[in-house]
């Protein structure tokens, strides 16, 4: 969304936005539309990674009273990028890339906050997934304080088969998990590395887990049992910093 929070409303109106190439961020759909109409959203949303939800139609007049026919279209602020299209041109530009994977991450100020620690840190990218996921919206790019406006963001479809191509591309895949294996500090993030953050509640599921090269964990000394997740988030960041030989020094 933009940060007014940008609309499209109508079936027809949101077939010609899609068609003309906006940046959606999600759609809203009457769960039990049916129109001629519809049958065309849908056949062209298909094979396109625009996230849809079907809502009960009063959650849709909560938005607006407009003649929505069942359908509102949220447009993005930013244009989402492919994993498979930054990966290569980071290599090719020298980069020893470092990459953060948002896995369920649902609350924008969360995600605000980490794409700021993202950007302040020189993380090449922020990779979540097209369901089930923070997007980028107006909370999220207040949070940020801008950081979204020049971080790339990319948004996967699955992040099983992203995982796979990162470690096929020379990464190491590293998860935070209280399931960790030892202390985040004794992992190595000195060559092309993505740092995988969970949600605070379920962590980051074991499908992907099973993926990762190295499960690490952030020592909790006190009686609460976990870290918000962007304040987690950001001293892995930047002890991978650290470990890389940061300076401020021209």
């Amino acid at each position: 969304m933009t940060e007014k929070n940008e609309m499209i409303f109508g079936v027809r109106a949101v077939i010609e936005a899609i068609q003309a190439g906006k940046e959606i961020d999600k759609i809203l759909v009457k769960r039990d539309i049916q129109s001629e109409l519809s049958k065309e959203l849908f056949a062209e949303l298909k094979g396109r990674m625009i996230p849809v939800q079907r809502v009960p139609v009063e959650r849709i007049n909560r938005i607006t009273r407009k003649n929505h026919q069942g359908v509102i279209a949220f447009i993005s602020a930013i244009t989402y990028q492919k994993t498979e299209d930054i990966v290569p041109y980071l290599f090719e530009q020298g980069k020893n890339p470092l990459l953060i994977m948002l896995d369920g991450i649902t609350d924008v100020r969360n995600f605000g906050a980490i794409a700021r620690t993202c950007e302040c840190a020189g993380i090449d990218a922020i990779i979540i997934p097209a369901k089930n996921s923070v997007s980028v919206n107006a909370d999220a790019m207040k949070t940020s304080a801008g950081a979204l406006h020049t971080l790339p963001v990319c948004r996967e479809q699955s992040l099983t088969e992203t995982i796979k191509f990162l470690k096929n591309s020379g990464f190491k895949i590293v998860a935070a998990t209280e399931k960790g294996d030892y202390d985040y500090t004794k992992a190595n993030y000195k060559d092309p590395v993505c740092i995988i953050m969970g949600a605070e509640d379920t962590g980051v599921p074991y499908e992907h887990l099973s993926l990762c090269d190295e499960w690490i964990k952030i020592p909790l000394l006190g009686k609460i049992e976990s870290l918000n997740v962007s304040v987690a988030a950001g001293i892995l960041i930047y002890e991978a910093v650290k470990q890389r030989g940061f300076t401020t020094e021209e």
